[in-house]
């Protein structure tokens, strides 16, 4: 994939990453197909043209679909049926979506489209690629997907795009065909498969987890830089980190997390031997390299599983350029998103829970040597006792976000489409785990930050200094007991915008 954001996105079917579809959902830059890409849609559609002329059965295209699988459609429906398809399937109901979610869907589709295994008409892509130059972003609702394919989120994201929906423009929301128009573009006149092309993929999917993995590394990334502070506050012992013992039982993630710490603490003199107040710390604080860890390799492992969906074609049936061969199968159906995008979810519980702990080992005059819960006001103060109580809230939001994700048999199509996965609420609820992490994470640099000018240590890490610094632009140090509520919220957003990321 060549990419030169912000200017254009050129997508061949392959090298898409998390990162750059992320970066062009949000920034909205010129979406076209590669020479390569343009030469394998217009070769797998001419395989699809030869089977409907020559009549042989194929999914969707010349037979019904679910349960009217085994329906071989009348020839001069074909076309038509492209249509129905779409308009009868456009269910999605509930809060919209998002536009860049939305975005990076259609992104991922014409990516799908490019790898030439789909047979989809190549006017459909370039007005794929057109509407998306355009900033035209169909209006979706939330709700309908249940991940043995996205048809109905698709399906909706389809009519729109023909001009019978509504789309999403720069200045607001618009009647699709009045939108089109506007912007000089004329809906391609769809034939076989195009409908079904449009519509029955894993592209919203895999966009919801994309998206809630790249903010994941962002988060993840802020809470390091929480920790690292935490530890220079609670004069931790370093011992932990060292790369000889975790060198003994090298989970995955643990090294890396380790030396991402240390890196933050460069420079302070909590290095130096004889530094550290105690011999053994808490395990909010002594098992750092394994909660981080866990959580780093868990979304390493989700960016490859998401990578591999958003650089593949998730169609039924698929169309094989080098065999000539149109095969049915289940490219769409997600498990392993599901798996892996809960697997992250569930590592933030870990790191929820060492940081409500890290938070109150920090406000404990016993264990720090600082003033009871930070205190710093003159006369009677709590200091930041009260935020335990929405530590501990936050933390259940984590835990509670990152449970199971419900699996069934799937009751459609007459027994059909008998299985699901729900790939599209695991990364919804992954995406509400990170949201509620954040605020923790906010929360953990606001009492670290205090403690750390309490303590103001002779010789910190220049990182240390540096992160006490960001959090000070949103809050202010205390000096009475005050609402600090919309400075947790003024963190945890700039949080989220990447301030407080670190690079390895």
């Amino acid at each position: 994939m060549e990419s030169t954001l912000p200017n254009a996105l050129i997508l061949d079917g392959a090298g898409l990453s998390v990162a750059a579809l992320t970066e062009a959902a949000r920034q909205r830059p010129r979406i076209r197909l590669s020479d390569d890409a343009k030469e394998r849609i217009a070769a797998s559609r001419a395989l699809v043209d030869d089977a409907v002329r020559d009549g042989r059965p194929l999914y969707g295209v010349t037979t019904g679909l679910g349960a009217r699988a085994n329906e071989a459609l009348p020839s001069e429906t074909l076309a038509q049926f492209s249509y129905d398809t779409l308009r009868g399937r456009a269910h999605a109901i509930g809060v919209p979506l998002p536009r860049d979610t939305v975005r990076a869907a259609m992104i991922v589709r014409l990516n799908g489209f490019a790898t030439g295994a789909v047979g989809v008409s190549p006017a459909v892509a370039e007005h794929l690629a057109a509407c998306l130059t355009a900033d035209l972003t169909p209006v979706i609702g939330s709700i309908g997907t249940i991940g043995a394919s996205d048809l109905v989120l698709g399906a909706t994201m389809g009519r729109a795009l023909i001009g019978e929906g509504r789309l999403s423009t720069p200045e607001g929301e618009r009647v699709a065909s009045e939108a089109l128009l506007t912007a000089g573009i004329e809906p391609p006149k769809l034939g076989t498969r195009d409908g079904l092309a449009l519509a029955n993929h894993s592209s919203f999917s895999a966009a919801l987890a994309a998206m809630a993995a790249h903010r994941g590394v962002i988060a993840y990334q802020a809470a390091q830089r929480a920790a690292a502070l935490s530890l220079e506050v609670f004069r931790a012992n370093l011992s932990a980190f060292d790369p000889d013992l975790l060198n003994i039982r090298p989970q995955a993630g643990q090294a890396a997390a380790a030396r991402e710490l240390s890196d933050l603490l460069a420079g302070s003199a909590l290095r130096q031997t004889g530094e550290a107040r105690r011999l053994q710390d808490p395990i909010s604080i002594r098992c750092l390299p394994q909660i981080h860890g866990a959580a780093r390799a868990a979304f390493d492992r989700l960016i490859g599983d998401v990578e591999t969906e958003i650089n593949g074609a998730s169609d039924n049936p698929v169309v094989l350029v080098e065999t000539g061969a149109t095969l049915s199968g289940g490219g769409f159906h997600t498990p392993m998103l599901t798996l892996s995008t809960e697997t992250a979810a569930r590592s933030l519980a870990f790191m929820a829970m060492a940081q409500v702990a890290r938070i109150k080992a920090l406000l404990t005059e016993r264990l720090t040597g600082l003033s009871q819960f930070l205190e710093t006001a003159d006369g009677p103060s709590n200091g930041y006792a009260p935020m335990l109580k929405v530590a501990e809230a936050l933390a259940a939001e984590v835990s509670h976000a990152g449970g199971p994700t419900p699996i069934w048999p799937s009751l459609n199509a007459d027994g059909i489409e008998d299985g699901l996965t729900n790939a599209a609420l695991a990364a919804q609820n992954l995406e509400r785990a990170l949201a509620a992490l954040m605020r923790l994470t906010a929360l953990e640099l606001l009492v670290g930050a205090t403690g750390f000018e309490l303590r103001a240590p002779d010789s910190p890490s220049p990182e240390s200094v540096t992160t006490v610094q960001e959090v000070r632009r949103a809050s202010p140090a205390p000096s009475a007991d005050r609402s600090i509520s919309h400075e947790v919220e003024a963190l945890a957003e700039l949080i989220s915008r990447g301030a407080f990321s670190v690079h390895a």
